[in-house]
């Protein structure tokens, strides 16, 4: 196990590249997302062997409607036995759930299953694992906004409270660090609407592995190089 000193607080995954891993196997796609399931599966015992407090894995975009409905009722059904059978084992292990993201156009079904699981675990103290689900960072801060509008229309603020912190209150992530690391699969080296403001001052780690293929080890290899960067969050040393 890699040393204890130096461990992010909170990493973030976009976890890409299913598709194209079933697809170099002659597999289709169902195959690919049924495997991503079991590396998050890996990886969240990873991260809870190695002391982190928190990981957010990009598990649905606002964008991934644009999908053909049997790939995106495929994924609906993933995530529906995932939030059953996986939230429960979390939860056996101490572990807080959490879902950041538009309610809105999922299966009602699915939303319910979601507040039962983030009910169910928010005394938990162990890590938190969080679900970016029809997520995209514009629509977050564009949202935010309109929320602080409406407390200054209500006279609750005024415009001289806005500042970063103030602002960082109304987003999806309140409650929850900034991701010290971001990890990308697959190759591709670009942020995708994802944690636009949260990432600021993140440390990005881009690996040509697909996500099924991402296990505990890359994993471990990854928090190891995140571990021997000097971050400086804008400053400067000699």
């Amino acid at each position: 196990m890699a040393d204890r000193d130096g461990i992010p607080k909170h990493v973030a995954i976009i976890m890409d590249g299913n598709g194209r891993w079933a697809k170099e196997r002659g597999l289709p796609r169902s195959s690919g997302h049924r495997q991503g399931v079991k590396r998050v599966k890996d990886i969240i015992k990873a991260a809870g062997d190695l002391g982190i407090n928190t990981i957010t894995f990009f598990a649905f975009s606002t964008e991934n409607w644009s999908r053909p409905r049997k790939e995106i009722d495929m994924l609906m059904r993933y995530l529906d036995h995932f939030l059953i059978r996986e939230v429960n084992n979390m939860h056996k292990q101490n572990i807080r759930f959490k879902v950041i993201g538009g309610s809105k156009p999922l299966p009602v079904g699915i939303q319910n299953k979601i507040k039962e699981a983030e009910r169910r675990t928010s005394g938990n103290t162990g890590l938190t694992v969080v679900l970016a689900l029809n997520y995209g960072s514009r629509q977050e801060i564009v949202e935010a906004a309109k929320k602080f509008a409406r407390d200054i229309v209500s006279k609750e603020l005024t415009i001289q409270d806005l500042d970063t912190e103030g602002f960082s209150r109304y987003l999806y992530t309140f409650g929850l660090p900034d991701p010290d690391l971001l990890i990308r699969t697959s190759g591709e080296m670009r942020m995708s609407n994802f944690l636009l403001w949260q990432l600021s001052y993140a440390e990005f780690y881009f690996t040509k592995k697909f996500w099924p293929e991402f296990k505990a080890d890359d994993f471990k290899r990854a928090i190891d190089e995140y571990k021997a960067r000097d971050r400086r969050f804008g400053g400067y040393r000699c």
